[in-house]
């Protein structure tokens, strides 16, 4: 299967660079003829990370399976990759300005639905690796308090500021009134009203999908035994990768019409907020990654040996 989505991959790649004028031709049949909304600021921006990241992943995966290595970690980022951009990319053709070119190849993205359920069940029944914690690294790591692990708390507070940031464009390609919206919509992230579509699909699966994710991974830092928390932040550290590379190129491509393109005197807070936005979750990964401890289910201890008192 990674052999078979690599050569898509290859292909994805040459679309965008052709896209870009960086070659010439050798797609123009398929784009035009088979699936236009790929020549989007959106589609070729989604082109370029499954040509390059996927490539990659792929690749480490279908190497690791070789050698007869775990690959769970990649799968379950790869995982939240790939579905992100079909929640967002298939909706976005038919609610967005190209829907009237929806083509047959359209159905062809059917398997791209199937095969990562598959895939993520494969994925997610592999066994994890065996922690090196002891019982009593567990014990100790969960007796502690909040402020007694600051990088948690640094990140309890990022979730919060990253949770109110995906409510608020999530109201904001809602059309709320209130002022702040509009301020933002059209002094900020123009992108947002763009026609085809991409920009409000992604701030509504943020808003349906990642927000819930937000609330619950702050309840699994304050609370001991979530053991849940690991898997889940690769998964989503791979979705947001994904949406916010795909959102913040599209903003600022010359596919997308200059009225919707982030203004100039806003490119540094626009780019700043939208990539702490895709680095929290893999700071968050990392940290569940690195230090397990406080996520895992209070382990089994040795039996306790008494001596007899003469």
């Amino acid at each position: 299967m990674f052999a078979v989505f690599s050569f898509t991959s290859v292909v994805d790649l040459l679309i965008a660079l052709q896209e870009d004028g960086y070659m010439g031709g050798f797609m123009a049949f398929y784009t035009k003829e088979g699936e236009p909304y790929l020549r989007t600021a959106h589609g070729v921006f989604i082109c370029y990370w499954d040509g390059i990241v996927h490539y990659l992943l792929y690749l480490a995966m279908a190497g690791a399976i070789r050698k007869r290595k775990r690959y769970r970690n990649l799968g379950l980022y790869w995982l939240g990759s790939f579905v992100m951009s079909i929640l967002v990319f298939l909706p976005g053709n038919i609610l967005g300005k190209y829907n009237s070119e929806i083509r047959p190849s359209f159905f062809l993205t059917i398997p791209y639905l199937l095969v990562p359920c598959w895939a993520g069940l494969r994925v997610f029944n592999q066994t994890q690796a065996p922690s090196c914690c002891t019982p009593n690294m567990v014990e100790e790591e969960q007796r502690k308090g909040l402020l007694q692990r600051p990088v948690d708390l640094a990140l309890i507070t990022y979730l919060i500021f990253a949770a109110f940031f995906t409510l608020f464009r999530g109201l904001v390609v809602l059309d709320c009134p209130m002022d702040a919206c509009f301020v933002y919509i059209y002094q900020y992230e123009p992108y947002l009203r763009d026609p085809v579509a991409y920009p409000k699909v992604q701030m509504l699966v943020n808003m349906f999908y990642v927000l819930p994710f937000y609330g619950l991974a702050i309840y699994a830092l304050i609370f001991p035994g979530c053991s849940w928390l690991p898997d889940w932040t690769l998964v989503f550290a791979g979705a947001i990768g994904q949406a916010q590379f795909s959102h913040m190129g599209a903003s600022m491509h010359l596919r997308t019409p200059f009225t919707y393109r982030v203004p100039e005197d806003a490119w540094a807070s626009f780019f700043v907020c939208n990539l702490l936005y895709a680095l929290g979750p893999h700071l968050l990964a990392y940290r569940c990654l690195w230090s397990p401890a406080f996520f895992l289910r209070p382990l089994p201890g040795p039996p306790a040996h008494h001596e007899k008192q003469h």
